[in-house]
């Protein structure tokens, strides 16, 4: 293992959900890890945020580690759960709560449920 990889495996280790993504939960830096960070901020996860931007090595090494191409991708106690669109339609159906649940993850099940009454 590279010790980008290494790295890695250590973020996703050390934290129960991590997500990769440009700039930071507080200051995203592109419209899809905006939005994803926005669905754990008001769901009120707690997350680990690695921003792809300042480490280039992360940037380049978390597409290999996953086999994904893009950020932001989000995991979820040690597995890799998908990027933007994955996250929007398991947090429309409900799967993402579940994910959550099943995990140990704690969030908050309202504002869950109206983002999706916001979205129907």
């Amino acid at each position: 293992m590279t010790d980008t990889a290494t790295q890695i495996q250590t973020q996703i280790s050390d934290n129960s959900v991590v997500l990769y993504m440009k700039g930071t939960k507080e200051m995203p830096q592109c419209g899809f890890s905006s939005k994803v960070a926005g669905v754990l901020n008001y769901m009120g996860v707690e997350f680990a945020d690695v921003n792809v931007l300042a480490d280039e090595a992360i940037r380049q090494g978390i597409k290999e580690f996953s086999d994904w191409p893009t950020v932001p991708q989000l995991y979820v106690k040690g597995e890799f759960v998908g990027g933007c669109d994955i996250i929007t339609e398991m947090t429309l159906s409900g799967e993402l709560d579940t994910l959550f649940a099943e995990n140990g993850v704690t969030f908050d099940k309202d504002a869950a449920d109206k983002i999706r009454e916001a979205n129907a």
